[in-house]
């Protein structure tokens, strides 16, 4: 069976006490009972949750929706996010699956990160790391104005930002991670018949995974979220 695998990496850092890591909580939940009544979803999407505050961990493997089981979220500590898309890198490659005579590839990997504030390591690295692999998604969001979206521009081109941290905004934000998962679930659903072909299967030595359709086509964003150009 051949999963599109989803990767959220969620800023647990000290600034996110209180009402936002809260709405991050109620989030994901709302995104994993949404997904679950999705039978798109339900067949091909498997989530894993990285958080970094002090440190970067994977506080869920790649798990499909069925057996998806909500992290315990605390804020903390600083910012490393470097740490996060190195450890992001590392996850994917252990992770997803790549193709070979006898078993399909998993398609390429969507990527989400919600950060409220600015880096305290160094991310290049990580940067480095993460563009060793094609991802079908990623989007980085900057969560109020602590953020620095010109940061996250170095990360990936794909940037969003919420006015605020707010607990609406941060709902709306994994209320639209779980709209574009839907959308590219049913886009590799519908792609599984061209999936057949040989030529849609990947060599075990490649990290690039083939894509599910065009993977650029997200659904449009709420109000609460703005599009950084």
């Amino acid at each position: 069976m051949r999963r599109l695998p989803i990767y959220l990496l969620v800023d647990t850092s000290s600034s996110m006490i209180g009402q936002p890591i809260a709405a991050v909580r109620e989030g994901l939940h709302m995104m994993i009972e949404a997904l679950r009544s999705d039978p798109y979803a339900l067949e091909t999407a498997y989530i894993s949750v990285i958080t970094f505050d002090s440190t970067a961990r994977q506080t869920t493997p790649l798990t499909d929706l069925m057996s998806f089981q909500e992290p315990t979220l605390n804020a903390a500590g600083c910012t490393e996010m470097g740490k996060a898309l190195l450890l992001l890198a590392d996850c994917v490659k252990r992770e997803v699956k790549t193709g070979n005579a006898e078993e399909k590839a998993d398609w390429r990997p969507l990527a989400f990160i919600l950060t409220d504030g600015e880096p305290t390591d160094d991310i290049q690295p990580g940067i480095n790391a993460i563009q060793e692999i094609k991802f079908g998604v990623f989007v980085a969001c900057a969560a109020g104005e602590s953020a620095n979206t010109d940061t996250l521009k170095r990360i990936t081109p794909t940037v969003i930002s919420l006015n605020t941290a707010d607990a609406e905004s941060i709902k709306a934000f994994f209320q639209w991670v779980s709209k574009s998962v839907s959308v590219n679930s049913k886009k590799v659903n519908l792609n599984k018949q061209e999936s057949n072909t040989p030529t849609n299967t990947e060599s075990s030595a490649s990290s690039n995974p083939p894509p599910a359709g065009d993977l650029g086509d997200l659904p449009p964003p709420p109000p609460e979220i703005n599009v950084v150009l």
